[in-house]
């Protein structure tokens, strides 16, 4: 009996200690940062050093937010500073940090029915495309990319209407593969694009505007507003990517040769939009 007890002591203690090395870190994120592989590039360096296991949800920046407060998740990275900035001040996120950027870019059908290929101005390419007869296809789930959409349109006092405009309600990857079928243009970050582009037929439209610059930050879940969040494991994380060794691994990504993502850790982020 004694040997027994001891046994199953044992083994409660080998769980715990199990438990304790694999401590789970919740991670929501853009849609953008997972299809393009970043994460599943980057995040087994980060587990293996820390003995943790990071849990990914990936959606879009506006879910990923509110996921964040709700205390549904302990960090979040994501790409719309507007949103993080109003996030932090509300008292919902602490400790963000600048961790990378890319751009926006527009793609449409190869035959660019619309007559943008080639442009740097992407409202004067929005404008062609709110008068023009040729589908756009939009994310329509308050992402990042569907923030900045917005803006555009807005500026422009105008967008397509009707059967024209496509709100599909879904992640970059799936409207990419919408845009291909529809013969339809679509505003991309271009390292999902980069990882879609065989998959579909689209072209690169629009690129190189300034208005098209895109950074993420990362935040810590507030845990004076949910005190059961991993906040130290949210910390681990924050600490690590924009650490030298996670902003390098940031630019050591390059799938196909080509660099998606360019770390900011630490930099002054007005010096690096395009056209400066």
């Amino acid at each position: 009996m004694k040997r027994r007890l001891l046994l199953a002591f044992a083994a409660v203690f080998a769980l715990s200690g199990t438990a304790y090395a694999q401590q789970i870190i919740r991670l929501s994120t853009t849609t953008s940062t997972e299809n393009s592989g970043l994460l599943a590039y980057l995040l087994p360096a980060f587990e293996a050093q820390t003995n943790t296991r990071v849990h990914v949800i990936s959606v879009g920046t506006g879910k990923a937010l509110e996921l964040s407060k709700n205390g549904d998740v302990d960090v979040t990275l994501v790409h719309a500073r507007s949103a993080e900035d109003k996030f932090v001040a509300e008292g919902w996120g602490v400790d963000r940090r600048d961790v990378m950027y890319n751009d926006f870019i527009v793609v449409g059908p190869v035959g660019d029915p619309a007559g943008i290929k080639g442009g740097k101005d992407v409202l004067a390419a929005f404008r062609k495309l709110a008068g023009g007869p040729a589908k756009f296809i939009a994310r329509g789930d308050n992402s990042g990319t569907d923030i900045m959409e917005k803006t555009y349109w807005k500026q422009l006092g105008t967008q397509p209407a009707g059967a024209q405009y496509v709100s599909a309600g879904l992640g970059m990857g799936e409207v990419l593969t919408m845009a291909s079928e529809m013969g339809g243009y679509t505003l991309t970050d271009r390292a999902t694009y980069g990882a879609y582009h065989a998959k579909t037929d689209l072209a690169l439209m629009v690129e190189g505007d300034a208005r098209m610059f895109n950074p993420y930050g990362i935040i810590a879940t507030n845990p004076a507003k949910h005190p059961g969040i991993n906040y130290k494991g949210a910390r681990q994380l924050i600490e690590w990517i924009t650490s030298p060794e996670g902003q390098a691994r940031i630019a050591q990504f390059r799938p196909a040769g080509q660099q998606l993502f360019f770390p900011s850790a630490k930099t002054d982020l007005s010096a690096l939009e395009p056209g400066k």
